[in-house]
């Protein structure tokens, strides 16, 4: 079954022709390939704008745009998606004047095919392109039978750690199991008073979906005609009530991610591990200068010790539903996800540790990307065997927005007499009042 409740269909007329089928959903017109926009139409390179926020992407454009003569990009930054830059392309898209291409992240993916933001590019990736990426990525881009995005990278989740303060307390070996990490914050604790073993960042609900994602948790369920819409099945409510204890207990701090809070703790040795996914190790090198050596990375801890994955974040290149110019957009996109000169150029202008989408890339990453902080560890090779062990059958819905505000609006309060169960009994309700507004049929 797709990852998403809608089908798609093939007109007689045109290219291609998406429709969405669950109820209230928008009909999606996939323009590009056929309509005569692109460079067989013009004289001299076609030229599409972009729309971006990751470091490294300027270089990109600019090696891209040095590659060849047909295409042209003009790239335009933007806020971080969750900062602004996804409403910013929500407007522009409403107001007709949206970008050919930009970025947007797995969870907020669907959301913009069921807006009707972005279109259907099936017909300009055949399955050999399809084909580089991992399936993982395929999966997380592939709505209803179409192709609605090209891959960037993966995000499996990874647990760094200060070998120093483990050391101190007396811990040998990172823990394999979620019983191994308690035991372990309260040696770290107990070492130092002020210390803990990582940080639960109430104002990201994308780190505790990843935790549920990880413990086998699956919130949304596609079926014919509807979402199936379930937040607090077994596996989220061993993940919720892991961490409530952990925060009852005061084994771990409680602070805004990547906040200057956050990042103080880690400078001073507060904060002995973080929690994180394969492109924190880019912004530890980033984010610690003073600390080389000090740090190594290890699988997530699971609850039954065997290797578990979910992903936090991970990227992709999304047409917009006006453009034009797809086969051009495509092409672009196509370059930037899978050859050497792209991960090349995104590595070395922005230390970026991120796991390519496309195999074949890793090596290429391996080398590209340096950081002191970690020594000499292999942390392509963890991220290899972390990225394989993503669970299938998670699915991010289509109204992932009102999701995370509602976890992030309830998390606020856990430390003031909240907790996370009801924090979830209410993303729950909130994701299906908004999913009713908008005419999706949902079932329980």
């Amino acid at each position: 079954m797709s990852p998403f409740p809608f089908s798609r269909r093939r007109s007689a007329h045109g290219p291609g022709v998406a429709a969405v089928t669950a109820l209230g959903l928008v009909t999606l017109v996939a323009c590009g390939a056929g309509d005569g926009a692109d460079s067989s139409a013009r004289k001299g390179p076609v030229s599409i704008t972009f729309w971006g926020w990751t470091k490294g992407t300027q270089e990109v454009v600019d090696a891209f745009n040095a590659s060849q003569n047909d295409v042209r990009v003009k790239f335009q930054e933007i806020p971080a998606g969750n900062a602004g830059g996804y409403a910013k392309i929500s407007n522009a898209v409403k107001a007709g004047n949206a970008p050919d291409v930009f970025n947007v992240e797995y969870p907020q993916l669907p959301d913009f095919v069921s807006r009707g933001a972005v279109q259907d590019i099936s017909e300009q990736v055949p399955g050999d392109l399809k084909s580089r990426y991992l399936p993982q990525a395929i999966r997380m881009t592939t709505l209803g039978g179409a192709t609605w995005a090209l891959p960037l990278d993966i995000a499996p989740q990874t647990f760094y750690y200060r070998t120093d303060i483990f050391e101190k307390a007396k811990i040998t070996s990172p823990p394999k199991t979620w019983d191994e990490f308690r035991a372990d914050a309260q040696k770290i604790k107990e070492a130092d008073p002020q210390a803990r073993i990582a940080t639960f960042f109430p104002d990201d609900a994308s780190a505790f979906e990843a935790m549920a994602w990880q413990a086998g948790g699956q919130w949304f369920k596609p079926e014919k005609d509807a979402w199936k819409v379930d937040f607090l099945d077994e596996g989220t409510k061993k993940a919720a009530g892991y961490w409530q204890k952990m925060i009852d207990d005061d084994l771990v701090h409680v602070a805004p991610s990547f906040s200057q809070q956050w990042t103080a703790s880690l400078q001073k040795g507060r904060t002995a591990g973080y929690l994180g996914a394969s492109w924190g190790a880019g912004v530890m090198g980033s984010t610690l200068p003073d600390q080389s050596g000090k740090w190594a990375a290890a699988p997530m801890p699971t609850f039954d010790g065997s290797a578990a994955s979910g992903m936090v974040g991970g990227s992709t290149f999304a047409v917009s539903k006006d453009s034009e110019k797809a086969e051009a957009a495509v092409r672009f996109a196509q370059w930037a996800t899978t050859t050497e000169a792209s991960i090349k150029a995104r590595i070395k202008a922005g230390a970026s540790s991120a796991y390519p989408a496309a195999p074949k890339l890793v090596p290429v990453a391996k080398s590209a990307f340096k950081s002191a902080l970690f020594g000499d560890q292999d942390l392509y090779g963890l991220y290899s065997d972390a990225a394989k062990s993503i669970r299938p059958g998670w699915a991010w819905g289509p109204v992932m927005g009102a999701t995370d505000g509602s976890l992030k609006d309830s998390f606020a309060k856990v430390q003031k007499g909240g907790d996370i169960t009801t924090a979830v009994r209410e993303a729950e309700k909130a994701t299906t009042k908004e999913l009713r507004k908008r005419g999706i049929k949902v079932t329980g």
